[in-house]
């Protein structure tokens, strides 16, 4: 993910985020713990946290797909 985010990845990522409870908060490694609404900033500004979180988002999903995750 060295470019811009693709436009339907985003909404993608953006949408399954807005499902998170709002007063959770997730850590990301060593960038640190956010909230719902921080992790969405993150990923609109395509910034290094936000392609991160894009990343684990699609990881996830790909795990998903091949039944490593039921």
């Amino acid at each position: 993910m060295k470019n811009q985010i693709p436009e339907n990845i985003k909404a993608l990522v953006i949408a399954r985020l807005e499902t998170l409870p709002p007063n959770r908060k997730i850590s990301i490694g060593s960038y640190g713990e956010f909230t719902k609404s921080e992790l969405i900033e993150h990923v609109k500004r395509e910034d290094e946290i936000g392609k991160k979180i894009v990343e684990i988002e699609l990881e996830f999903l790909r795990a998903m797909k091949k039944g490593i995750l039921v």
